[in-house]
């Protein structure tokens, strides 16, 4: 039920290698909305999207009452005669309402972006929201609440029709949603829908800010029709076995917004929203959900992974309840440590019969989103698989700069057209022959195997020198020290750019707060002097670690919404704990292995 593992390479004089699937692309279709149309048609009546509503229950739309929302939606779209060339803006969670209207601008040709809802529910300082939507020009924005939006669209005074689900009437000249859907559809709708082409603007996403500041890059329908394909060809299940998905991931991003929503609609499957999330008092959420749902397909990144654990660990009889579906595992959005494999694999060994498949993808908002896939069993965290059907992947020695890493550079049908309105952004994105450089590093688990794979090697950008000259690789390091932190640490930053020495930054997990300064202090210590023991250079150990106070701030843009810690934010936030982590004065949370007797 799954492609086998294949890959042709073709090594290059100059020493790049290339990497592709030896099979061929299938048909794909030619717009997102042509999904909607066909099961509307082929399956009415099965469950396309359920929401928690204010009784503890669900909110249900079949694939049927879908369409026929949309349609109203995209009705109403085209009375409201909006300004030509101007996308729609969501500015809140994920939502049914929220799939309604995104839904229905794609099917009348309208792009639509979803941002962030961080922007303006977890901070008074709407800058960053007026910034970006100064830049996307939307001719309409919704969101869910006016009471919770309403004051960030007020700072923002921009000149665009607001519509929200609650609240509307407390805001001059806005829409509520309800009479959107009150629309009776016409003919208009599907001659707006005919006249879409495949290389039609079907959203803008904006890059998560891992990397600098948000851009907005452009999803076409045919990225999003061909990647999803691409899918279908590597999990060959997904024909006979449809997909069920509980997910929190955010739309506003590529992985929930693209590949998880995207992969419900294209194959008639059914998308549960989580109100949940990783984090405390919102893992509970999802604990709950997934007992009642049991999906088949769990996504989730290895931040959340390690939130539910301890809920499996404690309770087989939940893990026996959510394991006994599910097909598989999948993380993306960071690697994934390999004490949380371990764990993951543990508990699915004591209450399923047949091993767990853990896998993993690679790709980019850029992408849509997936390059690589991982459709075989793995043996242990790192690996992203081969391209695609219909990828290219170009691996290039990066000189001198980033220490020799080899970098990743992608082409092929999915891969996107540019940045809007960005051309000198869009031509440094690209290389000679037209291959995106999505900034990441890899390289092949096996040289003489090339079907097992590409290994993830982080990011090129992310790696720096020690004053000796020796370059460290933050991604492996991080990994490394979160392995050997376990359990006492939620995620790790790697310091020491331009200093002798490594040092990390810890985030504390829960498991910390049962233990005393000393004892946690006397733990992280036995694990540093374990790692030197082990031998390596100075760029593989580190020589002092310090416990965070504050957890990762996600309006400071220290975590991103799909729960991944920013190296450069944090060490950029947090200028003075690095100064403090290597003065020669000693502190009750800085552990320092030099002091350490063997």
């Amino acid at each position: 039920m799954l492609a086998p593992a294949r890959v042709q390479r073709a090594a290059r004089p100059d020493g790049s290698v290339v990497l592709r699937s030896p099979e061929a692309l299938g048909p794909y279709a030619r717009c997102v909305g042509q999904w909607l149309e066909q099961w509307a048609s082929e399956t009415p009546d099965a469950l396309a999207f359920a929401q928690r509503n204010g009784s503890g229950g669900w909110r249900r739309l079949s694939w049927r009452e879908l369409r026929s929302a949309v349609g109203a939606v995209a009705q109403s779209l085209l009375a409201l005669d909006l300004p030509a060339g101007k996308p729609l803006v969501i500015l809140s969670d994920n939502a049914i309402d929220h799939a309604l209207l995104m839904l229905a601008a794609m099917h009348v040709a309208r792009p639509v972006c979803s941002v962030s809802s961080a922007y303006c529910r977890l901070t008074k300082d709407y800058t960053k929201i007026a910034g970006i939507l100064r830049t996307l020009d939307p001719a309409l924005v919704y969101a869910s609440d006016a009471r919770v939006y309403g004051p960030a669209l007020a700072a923002c005074a921009i000149d665009a029709l607001t519509v929200f689900s609650e609240g509307a009437d407390s805001v001059a000249g806005a829409l509520d949603f309800k009479t959107l859907l009150a629309a009776t559809e016409g003919p208009e709708v599907l001659r707006a829908f005919n006249a879409i082409s495949a290389d039609d603007h079907a959203k803008y996403l904006l890059t998560s800010g891992s990397t600098g500041q948000p851009k907005v890059v452009i999803n076409t329908h045919r990225m999003l029709c061909a990647n999803q394909q691409m899918v279908a060809q590597a999990w060959r299940f997904l024909a006979i076995e449809k997909p069920v998905l509980l997910d929190w991931l955010p739309w506003s991003h590529t992985f929930g917004g693209n590949h998880n929503f995207n992969l419900v609609l294209r194959n008639g499957g059914s998308l549960y929203i989580d109100e949940g999330r990783p984090a405390p008092g919102l893992i509970e959420k999802t604990v709950h959900n997934l007992r009642e749902v049991r999906p088949n397909l769990h996504f989730n990144v290895p931040r959340g992974l390690d939130m539910l654990l301890p809920f499996f660990e404690s309770d087989l009889a939940l893990a026996r309840d959510v394991f006994a579906r599910l097909r598989c595992v999948f993380y993306a959005g960071a690697a994934l440590p390999a004490a949380t494999w371990k764990r993951l694999v543990a508990v699915a060994d004591k209450v399923r019969d047949e091993p767990l498949w853990l896998t993993t993808a690679w790709g980019s908002t850029e992408t849509a989103p997936a390059v690589t896939s991982a459709h075989w069993k793995l043996d242990a965290a790192g690996c992203i698989g081969n391209p695609l059907p219909g990828i290219e992947l170009k691996l290039v020695r990066s000189g001198q700069e980033y220490g020799q890493k080899r970098e990743l550079r992608v082409r092929g049908v999915s891969v996107f057209p540019g940045y809007r309105d960005a051309p000198q952004l869009t031509a440094a994105a690209f290389d000679e022959e037209g291959f995106y450089r999505i900034g990441d590093a890899g390289y092949l688990v096996d040289e003489a195997h090339p079907e097992r794979g590409v290994m993830f090697d982080g990011r090129v950008a992310e790696d720096f020198k020690l004053g000796s000259g020796t370059w460290v690789s933050v991604g492996t390091l991080r990994l490394k020290l979160i392995s050997a932190f376990t359990p006492y640490a939620l995620d790790v930053v790697i310091t020491g750019h331009g200093r002798d020495e490594v040092g990390a930054l810890v985030f504390p997990s829960a498991a910390c707060s049962a233990l005393s300064a000393e004892v946690l202090g006397a733990r992280i210590g036995a694990a540093l002097l374990s790692l030197r023991n082990a031998g390596g250079g100075s760029s593989l150990v580190p020589t002092r670690a310090m416990f965070l106070t504050e957890p990762p701030n996600a309006d400071a843009g220290e975590i991103t919404d799909k729960g991944y810690v920013n190296q450069s934010a944090v060490l950029t936030r947090r200028a003075a704990e690095v100064e403090l982590l290597y003065s020669r004065s000693r502190h009750a949370r800085i552990i320092d292995a030099r002091n350490l007797e063997p």
